[in-house]
């Protein structure tokens, strides 16, 4: 349901950054003591945010979002964006306390602890008998850096602040005709026909002279404004490049082959069959005591008489998807039941029957068929995944090792790259127009932002030192140098004359396409039955038929009448399409199933929208006035 809308889902990544950040509650030490007053960047109800609170909120909420992901972009982590973002949570996380105690709302034990029980990670921690493991309670919430107190607290707080909202959220609907509209205007279908106006089917009708080129250079300098750049050499030490340098020995595969033989074995299988008389945890002490007589009496019968164990299993044993099979479970591996019944199972021999085994399922007399015992694989066998698996622990370890001297060298002999691909027999590679920002296409440390930050670092620059070593990918670390370096220039006329030329040219070009399509558009209008258009096509929001989204968007946003309704698009340079919109085209009728999905989808946005509506209340009652200024939003590629 709505796929257009998640098509666009990249650009949600600023509103989910807000709600990964915890709620913080800074209690900080007063300041002026040691320094001058903190400015003033945010009022909420009366109360200060002041620039020391948001830096250091934005300092924690930044070093746990990068514990999260480490791969983040901590480029825009650290800038203006991410940095209003925070700000913008601590806003809404004083207007949240603000209308709790307004509202005098309270979190009583048993909310909390419902809570606390709906956390996996909590649940996780219950023992047999129902309670809470405090000792691995307190652990977990302390590899957080709370005390239990601390993070009850902030539970309370967080179940505070979803009432306040969620007297919104938890009530919104939407009628089946809302939805109906909703869901038609975005699924709706038009018939269009297309004439297009290509800017290079007008290329020749260009008159061209070398004035008017360079007139059109003169007065577009910025198309010819060639970008800082750099022409860099660089180092890569990864994993690849470690292998290199290591060389398992003979003595270290055949030990690796003994200590991991079990691993490398199938698991032995054993033919099982059992009784089960049901005795589950639930079941009174009285009952339990009845069942495990009754299995004991079975017990004596099986013992007596071991040939006649599969006709006693199906008379008696209460496990239905064995019972009729004579108790037969098929071939077992280690790990495929519980505990007890596993352990005592893989005790016996071809031929046995157990004693009793209580599990949690009741009382189970067990009979052991064939024992199937798995083969040994000979060395050689497995000479080639051993062969594999001790390089890579070696490539591991050696990688830490090699790795510090890696960042050592390119630090202390920082004029050159060539001790460090020396000492450690790397590649020296060398790329030209480097600039700040990675090139489409680039792949590898020429693709990592920071790496690039670092080559136009002042020292890299001015210095033409080595980089530091830079971890581009995980287990990848790389240093650079800046061996020639070129300022942002317009570039002169006589090297780019070709590129004005037919950058003139496609100007033009689009011009006489553009002129020559609103010709024909307002004589279309006026008299259709002179139109030069292709065929029909039907195209909505989920299928554009290869169409441009300009071209879509006039399309689907065309009026529609009793007559057909024309619009013509500016594609710019590449031309210029006349668009006939003919008519809606109905579409199917949904099933009741994807209308209710629909549905749904649908009230979860209006929820959405309605709780924003009411979030902008609250921030006017409580008079918020952010002091900064939004900054501009950077596109995301």
């Amino acid at each position: 349901m709505f796929e257009t809308i998640r098509k666009y889902s990249k650009v949600l990544m600023y509103p989910l950054f807000l709600l990964i950040i915890l709620s913080f509650v800074l209690v900080g030490v007063n300041q002026n003591y040691f320094t001058e007053k903190s400015p003033v960047v945010a009022k909420v109800n009366g109360k200060d945010i002041t620039q020391m609170d948001w830096d250091n909120a934005h300092r924690v909420a930044s070093d746990r979002m990068r514990q999260q992901d480490p791969n983040m972009d901590a480029k825009w982590m650290d800038g203006p964006e991410a940095r209003y973002l925070t700000l913008e949570r601590m806003v809404r996380d004083q207007v949240i306390d603000a209308a709790v105690q307004k509202m005098h709302l309270t979190v009583d034990n048993a909310s909390l602890v419902r809570a606390l029980q709906e956390i996996p990670q909590i649940a996780a921690l219950k023992k047999p008998d129902g309670s809470l493991d405090v000792d691995a309670y307190r652990a977990l919430v302390g590899a957080q850096g709370m005390t239990p107190e601390g993070f009850e607290a902030g539970m309370r707080r967080d179940i505070a602040a979803r009432q306040v909202l969620g007297g919104v959220s938890n009530t919104a609907f939407a009628t089946d005709e809302q939805t109906k509209l909703a869901v038609d205007a975005l699924y709706q279908q038009r018939e269009i026909q297309l004439a297009q106006f290509a800017a290079k089917d007008y290329a020749s009708q260009v008159k061209t002279t070398d004035a008017d080129v360079e007139a059109f250079y003169k007065s577009n300098q910025e198309l010819f404004r060639q970008k800082e750049q750099s022409t860099i050499e660089y180092v890569v030490l990864n994993a690849e490049a470690v292998k290199g340098m290591i060389k398992p020995s003979e003595d270290d595969l055949r030990t690796y082959y003994k200590e991991n033989l079990s691993r490398f074995m199938d698991k032995e299988q054993r033919r099982i069959s059992h009784i089960l008389i049901d005795a589950p945890a639930s079941m009174s002490a009285a009952d339990r005591d009845k069942a495990k007589q009754r299995a004991e009496e079975l017990l004596v019968q099986a013992k007596a008489n071991p040939a006649q164990f599969a006709d006693l299993a199906k008379k008696n044993s209460q496990d239905t998807g064995s019972r009729d099979s004579g108790g037969d479970l098929g071939w077992v591996k280690p790990g495929d039941m519980v505990k007890p019944f596993e352990d005592a199972a893989f005790a016996m021999k071809s031929g046995d029957i157990s004693d009793l085994v209580s599990t949690e399922y009741g009382f189970h007399i067990i009979k052991m068929g064939e024992v199937k015992t798995p083969r040994t694989p000979s060395f050689e066998e497995l000479r080639a995944k051993i062969e594999t698996e001790v390089l890579a622990q070696q490539v591991q370890r050696k990688y830490a090792e090699v790795a510090e001297t890696f960042s050592n060298m390119v630090f202390e002999q920082s004029d050159s790259l060539q001790p460090v691909a020396e000492k450690l027999g790397l590649k020296i590679q060398k790329a030209e127009h480097v600039t700040r920002t990675a090139a489409p296409g680039a792949t590898g440390a020429l693709a990592n932002p920071t790496f690039l930050e670092a080559l136009f670092s002042s020292d890299a620059l001015q210095n033409k030192r080595n980089t530091e070593a830079i971890e581009v990918a995980p287990s990848t670390l790389a240093s650079g140098r800046v061996v020639e370096h070129f300022d942002a220039r317009i570039l002169p006329f006589e090297e780019v004359k070709a590129k004005a030329h037919d950058l003139f040219v496609a100007q033009k070009s689009a011009e006489l396409a553009r002129q020559d399509a609103q010709a024909k558009l307002e004589a279309w209008k006026a008299d259709a039955a002179g139109a030069k258009l292709a065929s029909p096509i039907v195209v909505s929001r989920q299928d554009a038929k290869g169409q441009v989204p300009a071209v879509l968007n006039a399309a689907m946003h065309a009026k529609i009448g009793d007559a057909a309704s024309w619009v013509g698009v500016d594609l710019g340079n590449d031309g210029y399409t006349v668009v006939r919109v003919n008519k809606v085209v109905p579409r199917g009728e949904d099933s009741a199933e994807l209308r209710l999905r629909q549905k749904q989808e649908f009230e979860r946005y209006q929820a959405n929208a309605e709780t924003l509506a009411y979030y902008e209340m609250l921030k006017e009652r409580f008079k918020v006035q952010i002091k900064v200024p939004r900054p501009a939003e950077t596109k995301i590629s």
